[in-house]
């Protein structure tokens, strides 16, 4: 009988070594966004104020940092679930995700912590955000669709994520805009964001979407 160390390494044990890697890296990510949110916590006392005055500001911002970066990890651990195998390109677009998720809470901070002195300060808020989201939705559909690499999941379904992938940055930008001042731009992109949300839900009637 052969050793183990003797056994040859078969093409789909490298393909799931190294997306094992890859998403181990991604938790790291995603783990380190998080903790990032919460030690930027720093309520301050002021002379006048309460308790609840210190903390009310530091904790909106923890609580939208954790929920979006939460959000784009949940739709991260759905999609790798079901993917065989991970290519240089797909590696690359995930990298890229990370990168956008890891500036997220910098990027809420800083425009939470600004808006009242300048309310251009939230645009910071909206582009991170967005960018996230359609960084997420490049790498899907490269993975998906492109390279093919979740061939077990129905592609109706694996649209249906695209879908809601799109959608958030879509009606992000139309928030983005409208506080810019460009009420038409801002209409065009809530119509598309609307229109992305109705499609998502008339491919995913029937469908084991989650």
């Amino acid at each position: 009988m052969a050793k183990r160390g003797e056994l040859p390494v078969e093409e789909h044990h490298v393909g799931q070594r190294h997306l094992d890697r890859v998403i181990m890296l991604s938790d790291g990510v995603f783990a380190i966004a998080i903790t990032l949110s919460a030690i930027e916590l720093k309520p301050t006392l002021v002379a006048g104020h309460g308790l609840w005055d210190a903390w009310a500001r530091p904790l909106v911002l923890y609580l939208i940092s954790f929920v979006l970066t939460g959000g784009v990890w949940l739709n991260h651990r759905r999609m790798f679930a079901h993917l065989r195998d991970i290519d240089l390109p797909g590696t690359a677009l995930n990298l890229l995700l990370l990168a956008f998720v890891a500036l997220l809470p910098v990027a809420i901070r800083f425009s939470l912590e600004h808006m009242q002195e300048d309310p251009q300060a939230m645009q910071v808020y909206f582009v991170g955000t967005a960018a996230t989201y359609v960084s997420a939705a490049l790498l899907w559909a490269y993975l998906a669709f492109v390279a093919r690499l979740a061939p077990d999941l129905e592609r109706r379904v694996a649209l249906v994520w695209l879908l809601r992938l799109l959608m958030a940055p879509a009606l992000i930008a139309a928030a983005g805009l409208l506080q810019a001042g460009s009420i038409i731009a801002a209409a065009i992109a809530a119509a598309v964001g609307v229109g992305l949300a109705a499609s998502r839900r008339w491919l995913g009637r029937g469908a084991a979407t989650e």
